[in-house]
């Protein structure tokens, strides 16, 4: 069926005119009965999030989404524009997309009392009624607004006060569609004034000249919450304007993290090697965001963003790429290593307090990983320390490398007894250096000399290929590591794990 393409012609048809928050609402309406997925890509907000914002929509408002850095706030704005209709009537030429049936900008107005019924219909497609904005300090009220065109006066010898001489802004000519600010405390108060304005009474002011404008725009915005951002406020009359303030967070669970990093990591290459990364991989890396978000070393007001997980995935996946096409081999598997040579994906996601910037980004990043490779060793391994308390490397050791402990320590050793024969591996002047460029052969080869390591790990973790084995033999030699049964040295081409007791004399001979 062709669709009208005069005036004539669309009040003859089934079209009503709506504002945009009712077509909006509406359309949600017939979404919810039908149980379509209202926001597909969107992780973890299924019982938080989601059912604010369709509360907000249903009761038309216009809303605000805080939250810290990389919680999905800009692309559930731009989703909004789903809700619209696929296509809507506009007054062909019109400045401000009139609605055929009230239009408001003066050509428009004036296009309808020549033409009749024969003025020209233009059909306006969903994916030009959303726009979005950046607030920046230098943004203009001309920008979001408008100003008078002084060229356009003085060509046409109209008088400044003449509407007909105004250069829209970003705003109006988003009328009957959605505009987003991104970053709203960063815009000027005295914007901020003029937003407020718009939204409220309907009107602007340009140069001084007050003008009307009906403007029929669903406003749309995301920030910081004001405590946690130094750059700027959102104005307490603006603030209380915007109907529905939503508050969104950080994944609540490990699955819904691995869920978000899989979904977003680009780790499909056509290069030939095949990349395989174990679920125990992938925990590591969302703990390493968790341990972030926790670390006195990094600013928790500022935040960890989920892209810190997704580009710390694609430089893992880069590096098991790059190995495999330097050894020849065509299915990669990771190695800690491997996220050691990642980590370049870290230090720049992080902002640092000033005793995180005295360590350095670096050195920060690598603390934070190893506390990410504690946590999942000790999830699925025996507890190291089982007296409460972590103890000095060396009585530790002693009661670990001692075969028979006195009865009375027994029943605090037995949980530790699966590591004896790694630790004594160690102490007996052995040491293991591991590299991420070496071809798996000769790594596995390696991890298999430390005595029990292979045991220690089929007695508590189920392997299915020796990619799996080799994964979880060097968490379980990293993890001794971060519980201070083993020591590490960080080399240029990998690391390497020496015993605890005689790197502390190794370390005191070189001070002496």
């Amino acid at each position: 069926m062709a669709r009208p393409s005069t005036l004539g012609e669309l009040r003859s048809s089934s079209w009503k005119s709506r504002s945009v928050k009712d077509e909006i609402r509406e359309n949600l309406v017939v979404a919810l009965r039908e149980e379509r997925e209202l926001f597909p890509g969107i992780v973890g907000y299924d019982r938080t999030v989601i059912p604010q914002i369709v509360n907000a929509l249903l009761s038309r408002h216009d809303l605000i989404l805080l939250g810290l850095r990389g919680q999905a706030k800009s692309r559930i704005l731009r989703h909004l524009s789903a809700f619209l209709d696929d296509e809507i009537p506009v007054i062909a030429g019109s400045p401000l997309n009139d609605d055929p049936f009230r239009p408001v900008t003066v050509p428009a107005q004036r296009l309808v009392a020549e033409h009749g019924d024969a003025t020209p219909i233009e059909w306006m497609p969903r994916e030009r009624r959303f726009e979005e904005k950046l607030a920046t300090p230098d943004v203009t009220m001309a920008d979001l607004i408008g100003d008078i065109d002084p060229i356009k006066a003085a060509t046409e010898r109209r008088n400044y006060a003449d509407p007909e001489i105004i250069h829209f802004g970003i705003i109006p000519r988003m009328n009957r569609g959605i505009f987003a600010i991104n970053e709203l405390p960063d815009l000027q108060p005295r914007i901020q004034v003029g937003l407020l304005n718009l939204m409220q009474e309907k009107d602007i002011q340009i140069r001084g000249f007050p003008i009307r404008l009906p403007l029929d725009v669903l406003m749309v915005y995301s920030a910081n919450p004001e405590d946690y951002t130094n750059r700027g406020n959102i104005i307490t009359p603006l603030k209380d304007r915007i109907g529905s303030q939503i508050v969104t967070h950080y994944p609540r669970t490990l699955a819904e993290a691995v869920t978000i990093t899989g979904q977003e990591a680009w780790t499909e290459r056509s290069s030939g090697v095949t990349v395989v990364i174990p679920d125990l991989f992938r925990e590591i890396i969302e703990e390493t965001a968790i341990q972030a978000r926790e670390s006195e070393f990094v600013d928790q007001s500022s935040g960890v963003s989920v892209r810190l997980t997704i580009t710390l995935l694609e430089n893992l996946v880069s590096n098991l790429e790059r190995r495999g096409l330097a050894t020849g081999d065509t299915k990669v598997y990771p190695r800690l290593v491997d996220l050691r040579a990642a980590l370049s994906a870290v230090t720049g996601k992080i902002e640092l307090v000033y005793e995180g910037e005295q360590e350095g980004a670096e050195t920060v990043a690598r603390h934070v990983l190893g506390k990410a490779v504690r946590d999942v060793f000790l999830g699925l391994f025996p507890e190291v320390h089982t007296r409460g308390k972590r103890r000095p490397p060396r009585d530790v050791l002693e009661e670990l490398t001692d075969p028979e402990p006195p009865a009375r320590e027994r029943s605090a050793t037995t949980n530790t007894a699966i590591y004896q024969p790694i630790v004594q591996w160690f102490s007996s002047g052995n040491s293991l250096d591991l590299s991420d460029d070496t071809p798996f052969a000769e790594h596995l080869a390696s991890l298999r000399l430390v005595t029990g390591l292979e045991e220690c790990v089929r007695t508590h973790v189920q392997v299915e290929t020796e990619g799996e084995l080799a994964g979880v033999m060097e968490l379980v030699l990293d993890g001794l590591h971060q519980c201070s049964l083993l020591a590490k040295e960080d080399e240029d081409a990998g690391v390497g794990y020496r015993d605890m007791i005689g790197a502390m004399f190794q370390q005191m001979e070189g001070i002496e």
